[in-house]
């Protein structure tokens, strides 16, 4: 009966939002693991107009059969405390930052390091190219594709963060506001305990003006979904962070960077390090997602 009620809880969270609009890998701590590219991943362009018309299928369509990252999430539950005490869970998905473009492994990304920064139990899931409104090049977005991917209610988080925009420069303001708008009531309908932050367009050479545009239009979008939203805005703040030769994606030391950033914005908001550890090497991080060569931005 709980199945059903989110099946349609999910449909009730896509259906009232368009109606407002008018690679797998287990990763312990510390060892790097490489992706898998995910059998129905085939790459391809995805139109914003055409997503419009069509909008993304039903969460429980996009879950995971099982594989390593369902036994990571499971062993994530099961170890959910440490020291007779819960472990906060973290919830990350986004684009080529979170997937660890740059670096070149997932787990030198930013969302690892912040993870080990926090020690908490995360669950991150990365697709370059993915956006509000972009698929992605292992077609696993758009976001709140790649947020139904991950089991949400099980996992219950206490923080979700969603990382994209810059790839979806370009994209009708109104469309791109529908889309944030949808993946933010269906983290509150997946995870309503859940705290949620945007980290939204990080700066390039090219395009600063359209990627204002994209940048506020996620930021007005997110807040007005809800006000407690917690905004990480690189380009508005412009965050200085080593950048790899396409000028655009973190060098190791990039991420290590924008991690600490990321905690230090979050830290503001009382989001704090979990007491309950004494290292790194106790924390249980699943990673999913499709690694890719940087390209200039």
């Amino acid at each position: 009966m709980a199945v059903v009620r989110r099946f349609f809880a999910v449909i009730a969270v896509i259906a009232a939002c368009a109606a407002a609009a008018g690679g797998l890998a287990l990763l312990p701590a510390t060892p790097a693991q490489g992706t898998v590219r995910p059998p129905w991943a085939t790459p391809g362009p995805v139109s914003g107009f055409a997503q419009l018309l069509h909008p993304p299928e039903p969460a429980k369509r996009l879950r995971y059969p099982g594989g390593p990252m369902a036994s990571c999430e499971q062993r994530l539950q099961r170890t959910r405390s440490r020291n007779g005490q819960d472990v906060p869970v973290l919830a990350i998905v986004g684009a080529s930052f979170t997937a660890g473009v740059g670096p070149g492994n997932p787990d030198k990304s930013w969302a690892f390091l912040l993870a080990r920064r926090l020690h908490w139990n995360a669950v991150v899931f990365g697709d370059p190219g993915a956006g509000y409104v972009r698929a992605g090049v292992g077609r696993l977005g758009p976001v709140a594709d790649e947020i139904a991917r991950i089991d949400l209610p099980a996992l219950a988080p206490s923080l979700v963060i969603v990382q994209a925009g810059r790839d979806d420069i370009g994209v009708p303001v109104r469309l791109e506001q529908q889309r944030v708008a949808q993946a933010v009531a269906l983290i509150h309908a997946e995870a309503p305990r859940a705290q949620i932050a945007l980290l939204t367009v990080f700066p390039g050479h090219k395009g600063r003006a359209a990627a204002g545009r994209t940048d506020r239009a996620i930021v007005t979008a997110g807040k007005a979904a809800d006000p407690q939203v917690i905004i990480m805005d690189p380009l508005a703040g412009g965050w200085t962070y080593a950048r790899a030769p396409d000028g655009l994606h973190p060098t190791a030391a990039g991420d290590a960077w924008i991690s600490a950033k990321v905690a230090e914005i979050l830290r503001a908001h009382g989001v704090r390090p979990s007491p309950t550890g004494r290292g790194t090497a106790d924390i249980t991080v699943c990673a999913a997602g499709i690694t890719a060569a940087a390209s200039p931005r």
